[in-house]
């Protein structure tokens, strides 16, 4: 065999070899360093957009909520006659039954929010958040059919599964409206509620004369056909504890059954952790807190402000974040603090602006 046909058949070199493989981890380091910075990329992408889902989701809700609040239905011109015995103008003391106070905020330097409880167990109120009661009337898409006074009753257009005996109602037309309790009620294609009163009892109401203001302009002494009728709706938003446990927080509400009087809180979006709430009143420029309001000019209030800190909640996506802290999710394993942000929203009432 010849030196040329040798050289020919011989393999690489050791050191063509390594430079080969060199030059190959040089390429795999740089393909995984760009595969990795992809993936890190996309786990943020992922995190940023569960952050604005839920974002998106509480101001939604929050928005739509502090438009309804004093919402009768009927363009009353704030003629609303309250006879609930729990109401504050008959000597009663339920927050839900306070129609004046349809919108009512709780923060530092306030009295505790009557509905909740402070405390670290599922449900309960974070210590130091604010909250936000609102009243309204429910949209239920009843009507009047008729109203006849010598059985102090009110058969309807239409039923729903919210009727029931003792369910507190509102009652309206263009010239007033009634906040009464259902003292009966009849199922059927027109249901029948009535109105039963006597005075004093806990459970029904203590005013035979659901139009006090009927006396002006000649107007009929009972509601007319297809004068609309709803169920009082009243709940509050807060921060409060979650199922998931190791501190986690959603945002909450907290709905009354106006049958009972008692207060059921529901997780509305999980990974609220903070709400920060402001008020604007009639003729003024600027947002206070609810302790600057005052008790007599909750009326008065024509837009909140509502800032809301979200983090995101899948632990997937753990990790991604420069933030400080500990990571609040359900893995076993602390990690990097989860991507949050902070929003800020402003919505009018839209019952008392023009």
């Amino acid at each position: 065999m010849s030196r040329r046909l040798a050289k020919a058949l011989a393999g690489f070199t050791l050191i063509e070899l390594m430079v080969a493989m060199l030059l190959g981890l040089i390429v795999i380091g740089g393909v995984t360093s760009v595969f990795l910075a992809n993936q890190q990329v996309y786990r943020t992408n992922a995190a940023l957009g569960d952050v604005q889902d839920g974002t998106r989701m509480s101001f939604e809700m929050l928005a739509q909520n502090i438009r309804e609040a004093g919402l009768l239905g009927c363009g009353n011109n704030g003629q609303v006659t309250n006879v609930l015995p729990e109401s504050p103008a008959n000597g009663g003391t339920a927050w839900w039954a306070n129609w004046n106070n349809n919108l009512m905020g709780y923060g530092a330097g306030t009295a505790a929010n009557p509905a909740l409880t402070v405390g670290t167990a599922t449900g309960n109120q974070v210590s130091g958040t604010d909250s936000l009661a609102v009243l309204s009337a429910a949209d239920l898409g009843l009507s009047i059919n008729t109203q006849a006074v010598s059985t102090t009753s009110f058969t309807l257009n239409g039923t729903s599964s919210d009727l029931a005996a003792n369910k507190v109602m509102i009652v309206c037309d263009p010239w007033e409206a009634t906040i009464f309790r259902a003292s009966s009620y009849t199922s059927g294609a027109k249901p029948v509620i009535g109105y039963a009163l006597t005075s004093g009892s806990t459970t029904d109401n203590t005013s035979t004369n659901l139009r006090p203001y009927n006396t002006v302009g000649g107007v009929a002494a009972t509601y007319a056909a297809n004068s609309p009728i709803a169920t009082l709706a009243a709940g509050v938003w807060y921060i409060g504890y979650n199922p998931v446990g190791n501190g986690s927080t959603s945002l909450y509400l907290a709905s009354v059954d106006t049958t009972t009087g008692a207060v059921t809180s529901q997780e509305m979006v999980r990974g609220v952790t903070a709400m920060s709430i402001k008020y604007n009143l009639l003729n003024t420029t600027s947002f206070v807190t609810a302790s600057a309001v005052g008790a007599s000019n909750w009326s008065s209030v024509v837009a909140v402000q509502i800032s809301l800190t979200v983090q995101q909640t899948s632990t997937a996506n753990a990790g991604v974040s420069a933030n400080a802290g500990t990571y609040t999710g359900t893995g076993t394993t602390a990690a990097a603090a989860p991507i949050q942000r902070s929003y800020t929203i402003t919505s009018t009432v839209r019952n008392r602006v023009n």
